[in-house]
């Protein structure tokens, strides 16, 4: 007896970086379809976090930023780190490796995450985009 699968999934996968803060989502960054992320991308990304930052924390600019980052390329290029320091200002923190209890994400941003789109169909790359877009809001 032959089986037959219904597939509903989106494919192939959307990559995106999201950035919170104790308050919440500040940024969600869907980058375009066959993209690698490097430096150049994620310097532009940064950009685009400031902005969010400079619209809805404004006064966390003039106290400070720091991220936390973990040993990603596009994170420890010298790219990145010289335009984090020069730039912007603002300090990064490295995630140890191998330190699953200190991640972050694993607390608030997943369980957010899961909590706003429970139950939701995504017809397209569009949907999911706009669903998580909604974090933010």
């Amino acid at each position: 007896m032959a089986t037959q699968i219904q597939t509903n999934c989106i494919s192939p996968k959307t990559d995106g970086l999201c950035f919170w803060d104790k308050q919440g989502v500040l940024l969600v960054d869907f980058l375009p379809r066959n993209t690698t992320i490097n430096a150049d991308a994620y310097c532009a990304t940064l950009r685009r976090l400031r902005k969010a930052i400079q619209n809805r924390r404004r006064s966390k600019l003039s106290r400070g930023i720091f991220l936390i980052h973990d040993n990603a390329r596009p994170h420890t290029a010298r790219q990145t780190q010289t335009f984090l320091h020069d730039a912007f200002h603002w300090d990064t923190f490295d995630h140890p490796p191998y330190r699953p209890d200190l991640a972050p994400s694993d607390f608030y941003l997943f369980s957010n995450t899961k909590e706003h789109l429970a139950g939701k169909r995504f017809t397209d790359h569009e949907d999911l985009k706009h669903a998580c877009h909604g974090l933010v809001e």
